[in-house]
């Protein structure tokens, strides 16, 4: 079974196995567990793998472990095991896009990465249920304090048994399959990542990923668009990205009435954003040769002569 991504990298998805049939009449366990939380590059996976109490040992004979400690060839190979033994075990994955993260983070209500991991984890437990898997036993990796965590979890889902612990993946069976799950199609998202933004040939030469990578940060300066920023591939609210945006993108000032609109910048040397407004209005303007930017384009956004 392949995984199967949307062409719009921009917007989450869902992915899912088939439920089997065991899981909707036996007592079932369920495990949490995400791939990517760190990076700066790339979505970040939640993924659940549940399978009946009566089918633990089962999970130990594959052998999954923790994803972090297996090689990339290592994890397709169990991953393929698990799709293997659909007659009793099933999973879910929920694809984070770097803009939905960005966006959620630096939306006016306060909602960081914590919250927004809660939230997935909860919403990829309700559709177990919803889909008629009895669950009776929750394991999760904890994000945040473990005990709120689990408080918060047992609250919301009343009659499941919830257990969160640090390094779950390590101690649960199940927890580790959903790692394995989660990373896989991380790995898988990340290598097939569909550019859409034009720019050539991409250097697929980033490094890890995390902020700290020199070769993670030669690609963002390489990649960073003086005025549009990044391509969506990039969480743009990471501390990393923001900097070399303050530092190598050009500024831009807000007209606002505090500050004194177009004054204001005009003392600070800049272009005041009405001044993009100024085209001649026979629009015949010979210094405008170069091409429409896609941000434009995607919207339809053409300028007007006169109103």
């Amino acid at each position: 079974m392949e995984l199967c991504l949307k062409a719009d990298n921009s917007v989450s998805c869902q992915l899912t196995s088939e439920i089997p049939e065991v899981c909707r009449t036996e007592d079932c366990c369920l495990g949490i567990d995400e791939a990517g939380r760190g990076p700066v590059l790339g979505p970040m996976v939640y993924g659940i793998c549940f399978c009946p109490v009566s089918k633990k040992e089962n999970l130990k004979d594959l052998k999954v472990a923790d994803s972090k400690t297996l090689t990339e060839a290592e994890r397709e190979n169990l991953f393929q095991k698990l799709d293997e033994a659909k007659s009793y075990v099933g999973w879910a994955l929920q694809v984070l896009s770097p803009n939905t993260i960005s966006t959620s983070m630096l939306q006016r209500t306060k909602y960081n990465l914590n919250a927004l991991s809660h939230d997935t984890a909860i919403g990829l437990v309700q559709y177990a249920l919803d889909s008629g898997v009895q669950l009776k036993e929750v394991y999760v990796d904890t994000v945040g304090p473990a005990e709120k965590y689990e408080e918060k979890l047992s609250k919301r889902f009343p009659g499941i048994e919830v257990t969160v612990r640090p390094k779950a993946d390590s101690l649960f069976p199940v927890v580790s399959a959903a790692s394995i799950c989660a990373k896989v199609a991380r790995d898988r998202v990340v290598k097939g990542w569909n550019f859409a933004e034009d720019l050539g040939e991409v250097d697929a030469d980033y490094g890890s990923g995390y902020p700290n990578d020199p070769k993670t940060k030669a690609w963002l300066l390489k990649y960073l668009d003086p005025v549009f920023g990044y391509p969506q591939f990039v969480r743009f609210s990471w501390s990393t990205a923001q900097t070399l945006m303050d530092s190598k993108a050009v500024t831009v000032h807000w007209d606002d009435d505090e500050e004194d609109g177009e004054k204001a910048a005009q003392r600070q040397n800049n272009r005041s954003m009405l001044s993009y407004f100024g085209a001649s209005a026979g629009g015949n303007d010979q210094n405008l040769t170069h091409q429409t930017h896609r941000f434009f384009t995607d919207r339809r956004l053409k300028s007007l002569n006169t109103l």
